[in-house]
């Protein structure tokens, strides 16, 4: 309205709009029509959130009226009894919050003075102002400054707010009439009374819904138990609907009690203004919440369309490697095991960009506070990613070293077994014990890794295992009967053939180390047990004691067993 000039056609609308509700009273539908819903409640709850909505709602109040401050600072509304009647402009030494308090405060006196009637109220026109007057009370003076912000002159503009104010009068001695507070007080108890019936009657409906469900739907629910082969658990399913009941319930309750709470706040003129800041109060957020889910929209669009444009070029790029992996696509000098390393790598430089994309169009990006949260998080994260960082590069340059592959037999540092897993963080070994031993990859680089699988299908895997043996006993006798143990033990191949070396001549014996070939690294363990096996055979069979691990002196008889010997109990005879 403000800015556009009215004509004396829309004048004249306005004036009779405004001597028909001259004489309004409290409107009070039926019963049914203010009340939607229900609440399981008692009277003490209900009051104890009548005492705790008024200051909230009071204070929800201050901050929409600082918020109008600071909109219009110039202007500010004439509100009696929590109904606004016109707005008033201010001056630089007469700011329009003051100017509007003391209009209100000379209509509530006129209003409470018995010597002034409605019919009393008297326009004076001055030279710069035009004066509304209640008998001796001056209730306003019309300026320059409010007529050329509705566009109007003085004199009409005065003649609206006589109406108004008159109006304003009658509704304010009307409403606290013995008669009105007595048929208010009725209603409010009505309302209570209603709250109280119609709560306990959800209260019962949805006891009987709930009861009825659960007799219905535990059915279904543990069909679907079954058919999901115990993944879904029935009792959780309906625990989860139970969830959602209690919480619809609680949505009725909490809508029957905003409308019973405001209805009751309307009907007395000192609480009614409680009652519009309490309506303010939940559409303010919902509000603020709409504008800014509209003003966020084209971001959110954006990283949207950048999301799935993203996701089609990761599952393309994984496709591709996967063919790369799978030997179905041929790439000159690229190993296929580099495959998904590499994936991951062009992944993860693709989301990084992508969020570097999507960083300016995300909501409140540009906030202070959002850039003090990141500036937080990258401080965290460089503190804590040190290790992280040193582990990944330590997987990668692993990885493309080719130092070993997933199903490798391995010895690192200490651990020996096949490697289960290769991440970037760390490598998982498991050991012949069944261990699964997870070791950081930056550990790994700094230790002497043993890859027994890497050239055993194509060279073969020397196994080796040394016997300290007297100067007593023929050197050639001795590489014969390691060379017969050998021939012997399953596992080790004939070709080529193994061989025996003399690695050192010991005061006491002559260390002889038999070396033999193995293609199957995965059976080590029961190699070498095999092959300790037939030798202790062999050479008691030969009646050549074996002097490892130490020597003391000539025993009067070799330290041999006879074979008669060899199946004592309790071994099993074969």
């Amino acid at each position: 309205m403000t800015g556009t000039p009215y004509s004396d056609n829309f004048i004249r609308m306005s004036l009779t709009a405004l001597m028909r509700s001259r004489s309004r009273l409290l409107r009070i539908g039926p019963l049914g029509s203010r009340l939607h819903g229900t609440i399981r409640a008692h009277v003490p709850a209900f009051l104890l959130a009548l005492l705790c909505a008024c200051p909230l709602t009071l204070a929800a109040q201050e901050v929409t009226s600082a918020s109008a401050e600071t909109t219009a600072a110039d202007t500010a509304p004439v509100v009696v009894d929590g109904r606004p009647l016109f707005v008033v402009s201010g001056f630089s030494a007469y700011p329009a919050k003051e100017r509007a308090g003391r209009i209100r405060d000379a209509i509530i006196k006129a209003a409470r003075s018995s010597e002034v009637t409605v019919e009393n109220l008297s326009i004076t026109p001055l030279t710069d102002r035009v004066q509304l007057r209640a008998g001796e009370i001056v209730l306003l003076n019309v300026v320059d400054a409010d007529a050329d912000r509705e566009g109007i002159t003085r004199q009409t503009l005065a003649e609206v707010y006589q109406f108004r104010i008159a109006n304003a009068i009658s509704n304010y001695r009307e409403d606290r009439s013995p008669e009105q507070l007595l048929r208010s007080a009725a209603i409010a108890l009505a309302y209570l009374l209603g709250f109280l019936f119609v709560g306990w009657l959800i209260n019962r409906v949805f006891r009987w819904l709930e009861a009825r469900a659960e007799r219905r739907l535990k059915r279904n629910l543990r069909d679907i138990e079954a058919k999901s082969q115990r993944l879904v658990h029935a009792g959780r399913l309906w625990l989860l609907l139970a969830a959602l009941f209690r919480a619809i319930r609680l949505g009725a309750i909490v809508l029957l009690a905003y409308i019973t709470l405001t209805s009751v706040l309307d009907l007395f003129p000192w609480t009614r203004s409680i009652a519009d800041g309490l309506l303010q109060l939940f559409l303010s957020p919902l509000r603020e919440l709409w504008g800014g889910v509209v003003e966020a929209t084209p971001g959110l669009v954006f990283i949207l369309v950048l999301f799935l444009v993203l996701r089609y070029l990761l599952n393309l790029m994984k496709v591709l490697f996967r063919g790369v992996e799978t030997g179905s696509i041929q790439v000159v000098n690229f190993d296929p095991d580099w495959a998904m390393p590499t994936f991951k790598i062009v992944r993860v430089v693709l989301i990084a960009l992508g969020i570097v994309i999507a960083y300016p169009y995300i909501p409140g990006s540009d906030s202070l506070a959002f850039k003090g949260i990141s500036v937080f998080v990258g401080v965290l994260l460089s503190i804590g990613s040190s290790s992280v960082i040193s582990n990944t590069f330590a997987g990668l340059s692993m990885i493309y070293r080719r130092a070993f592959k997933v199903g490798d037999r391995v010895r690192i540092d200490d651990v020996i077994g096949f490697v289960r897993e290769i991440r970037l963080q760390t490598t998982q070994v498991v050991t012949a014990k069944n261990e699964a031993v997870v070791l950081p990859n930056s550990n790994i680089m700094h230790s002497n890794v043993i890859n027994y699988s890497q050239l055993a299908k194509e060279r073969g895997l020397i196994l080796h295992t040394t016997v300290g043996i007297g100067y007593d006993t023929p050197w050639r006798q001795v590489e014969a009967m390691l060379l017969a143990a050998a021939d012997r033990t399953d596992g080790l191949e004939k070709e080529p053939t193994p061989f025996v070396l003399q690695c050192k001549l010991g005061d006491f014996a002559i260390d002889y180390e038999i070396n033999a070939y193995c293609s199957n690294p995965d059976r080590i363990l029961g190699i070498y047990s095999d092959l300790h096996a037939h030798i202790q055979d062999v050479f008691n069979e030969n009646g050549v004691q074996i002097m490892s691990p130490a020597y003391v002196a000539d025993p009067e008889e070799p330290k041999v067993v006879p074979p008669d010997q060899w199946k004592n109990p309790p071994t099993e005879t074969a």
